[in-house]
C-alpha cells in the first residue's frame, strides 16, 4: 500500500513537473513567438518627434494595428533624426523617425543605416519661407545678405531654401543661415534675430494668425515638388537580426499610413493627443501626404538633389539602403 502511494506520488510529481515545464515553455513561446508569428522581438522602442509627420505610428498604436502583429511599441520623444542615430547604433532605440536629408548625409559618411518605412511627403505650402508683414523683403532675391533662420543647419530646411535661392539667381553663400528651434522662430523673427525663416506646420499657420506673418516662397515647388521628407530608420545590423519583427512593424505602419492618407479626420483627431497642436489648429493646418510604402524612385530624387547642391560628395543608389519587407 505504501509502495503504491509512493508510486502515485512520483507519477503525480512528474505530471506536475511536466505541466509546469509545459506552462513555462508556452509562456516563453508566447513571449518570443508573439501570437505564433515567430517575432524576434515583441517590444520596440521607437524614436518620435511631436510633429504631424509621425501621426501614423500613434494611430497604429491606438487602433491596435501593432498589437495585431504581436508588437508593443513604446514611443520615445527625440530631438531629431541626427540625435537619434547614436541611440540607434547603441540599441537604445530599435527604430526611429528621421528626415531623408540627414539620413543620406550620414550614409554618405559611412553610417550603416537602413530605411524601413516611409512617413511623410511634402505638399504645397508645407515648407514655407516666412517673413513678418512689415518686412521690406518682398522676393527671394531680396534675401541677399540677409539672415534666414532654420531649425538645423545642413538639413532639409537649408536645402529647401537653397533651391529657391537658385531660382532667384543666388546661392547659400549669398545669405546667412542661423539655427533657431521652430517653436521659437516666430518670436525670434519678430525681435529682429533674423530676416526670414523656413517654417513648417503648425508654425506656418501659427505665425500667420498670431504674429501677422506671410509667405515669401513655397520651397516645395519646382525640383522639390512632392519631395519625400521623412521616414523610419534602423541600423543595418538590427534589420538583419530582426526580419520578422521588422516585417510586422512595416505591415502595421503601412495599414495606418493608408488610413491617414485617405482620412484627414484621423490625423486631426490624433494630433492634439501627442503634440501641442490644438484641435482648432489641427483642423486648418496644411498637411503633406503619407505614402504607404518606400519608393526607391521617389527617394532617389532626394539623393540626386543633395548631390547637385553638394550635400553629398558622391552619388549612391538609394535601393541599397531600403530594407524591403520580408517575404516570409
Amino acid at each position: 500500500m505504501t509502495r503504491t502511494l509512493r508510486c502515485r506520488a512520483l507519477i503525480l510529481g512528474a505530471a506536475v513537473a511536466l505541466t509546469l515545464t509545459a506552462c513555462s515553455g508556452n509562456s516563453d513561446a508566447a513571449g518570443s513567438s508573439a501570437n505564433g508569428k515567430g517575432l524576434e522581438k515583441t517590444v520596440l522602442k521607437v524614436g518620435v518627434l511631436p510633429v504631424p509627420d509621425v501621426v501614423s505610428l500613434y494611430i497604429a498604436k491606438e487602433k491596435g494595428f501593432f498589437k495585431e502583429e504581436g508588437l508593443t511599441v513604446e514611443p520615445v520623444v527625440i530631438a531629431g533624426g541626427a540625435v537619434a542615430l547614436p541611440q540607434i547604433k547603441s540599441g537604445a532605440l530599435d527604430i526611429s523617425a528621421t528626415n531623408y536629408v540627414s539620413t543620406f548625409m550620414a550614409i554618405g559618411r559611412g553610417e550603416k543605416i537602413k530605411l524601413v518605412a516611409d512617413m511623410y511627403q511634402a505638399g504645397p505650402n508645407t515648407f514655407n519661407i516666412m517673413v513678418p508683414n512689415d518686412s521690406r523683403i518682398k522676393t527671394v532675391a531680396d534675401l541677399k545678405g540677409k539672415t534666414v533662420l532654420v531649425n538645423t543647419l545642413k538639413n532639409i530646411s537649408t536645402l529647401a531654401v537653397a533651391t529657391q535661392l537658385k531660382v532667384a539667381g543666388l546661392t547659400e553663400k549669398d545669405i546667412n543661415f542661423a539655427e533657431k528651434p521652430l517653436p521659437d522662430m516666430g518670436n525670434a523673427l519678430k525681435s529682429g534675430q533674423g530676416d526670414a525663416g523656413l517654417l513648417t506646420e503648425p508654425f506656418i499657420t501659427a505665425t500667420q494668425s498670431t504674429l501677422g506673418f506671410h509667405k515669401l516662397a513655397d520651397t516645395m515647388t519646382g525640383e522639390t515638388e512632392d519631395m519625400p521628407i521623412s521616414g523610419w530608420m534602423a541600423s543595418d545590423g538590427w534589420t538583419q537580426k530582426n526580419p520578422k519583427t521588422l516585417a510586422a512593424f512595416q505591415r502595421a505602419l503601412a495599414k495606418a499610413q493608408s488610413l491617414v492618407s485617405s482620412n484627414r479626420k484621423e490625423v486631426e483627431a490624433m494630433l492634439p493627443k501627442y503634440t501641442k497642436i490644438d484641435a482648432k489648429t489641427a483642423s486648418v493646418i496644411t498637411l503633406g501626404t503619407y505614402p504607404s510604402e518606400l519608393s526607391a524612385t521617389r527617394l532617389q530624387k532626394v539623393a540626386d538633389i543633395m548631390l547637385d547642391y553638394k550635400y553629398l560628395t558622391s552619388p549612391f543608389d538609394v535601393k541599397s539602403v531600403i530594407a524591403a519587407p520580408s517575404k516570409g
